[in-house]
């Protein structure tokens, strides 16, 4: 059940369960599968198998599988389902450093770890929030459609800049970036909105990236190349800094 707690010395009660569909993809999911039965029907067997395995991946693109999100304030959770597939030191995005006059003041000027995650059009597509907190900006942002995997994809495609303060003031940014695939970005969030860590706040249809901006003086704790999990693996700690090294298999 949806709320229930669980923890390590084996409270709660874990036991596997069909995901959801998440209500933005129930429409979609309809359409197809109206198709494919008005096809079956008229006997359009060329159509109908199609559409049949379309319905499927519609549904399966969609699904919104509840996750055991760790409660701890010094955690940063992973925003996405994905591949980590950037781990580098950059300058925040402009959007989340000036002040846009909203008394928020936006992350500090200077190099910080950012983490991009590729989603591809298996993984799951809803995102979280990576800290609890408020949701000081949400900043969309009109461009291209770039390989979500290229570097420049994080200023020059259609994005969404998110910024989320702590009631100590410690704030993070991520970006949802739309790719060659993804054409919508749909919050379910605006400014103001109160969240609990790994509490969903949107999704990108159709394959995509998130861009994490870690605190100052805090480092990834997961390793290029990993597989991760929105609401549930932990991308750092903050004001923990070290080395990793991860090695293929």
């Amino acid at each position: 059940m949806a709320g229930e707690i669980m923890d390590n010395r084996g409270r709660g009660e874990a036991a596997w369960r069909w995901p959801a569909i998440h209500a933005e993809g129930r429409k979609f999911g309809l359409i197809a599968a109206a198709i494919c039965l008005v096809a079956a029907f008229l006997a359009w067997e060329t159509v109908a198998w199609p559409m049949a395995f379309l319905t499927l991946g519609v549904l399966a693109f969609f699904r919104d599988p509840e996750r055991v999100v760790p409660q701890d304030d010094k955690l940063v959770l992973s925003p996405a389902d994905g591949l980590v597939a950037l781990i580098q030191q950059v300058e925040p995005p402009a959007e989340l450093q000036v002040d846009d006059g909203s008394g928020s003041r936006g992350l500090a000027r200077g190099p910080v770890t950012r983490i991009s995650i590729f989603m591809s059009v298996f993984d799951v597509h809803i995102n979280r929030t990576p800290i609890g907190g408020t949701v000081r900006r949400v900043v969309y942002i009109p461009g291209k459609f770039l390989n979500a995997d290229l570097d420049k994809a994080s200023e020059e495609n259609e994005r969404q800049h998110i910024l989320i303060e702590r009631p100590d003031g410690v704030a993070i940014g991520f970006t949802q970036i739309a790719g060659l695939v993804a054409r919508r970005i749909v919050p379910f969030i605006k400014p103001g909105d109160i969240l609990a860590a790994g509490q969903r706040v949107g999704l990108i249809r159709f394959g995509s990236r998130v861009d994490v901006y870690l605190p100052k003086g805090t480092d990834s704790q997961v390793v290029l190349g990993q597989k991760i999990i929105a609401g549930e693996t932990v991308l750092a700690r903050i004001g923990e800094q070290y080395t990793m090294e991860g090695v293929s298999q």
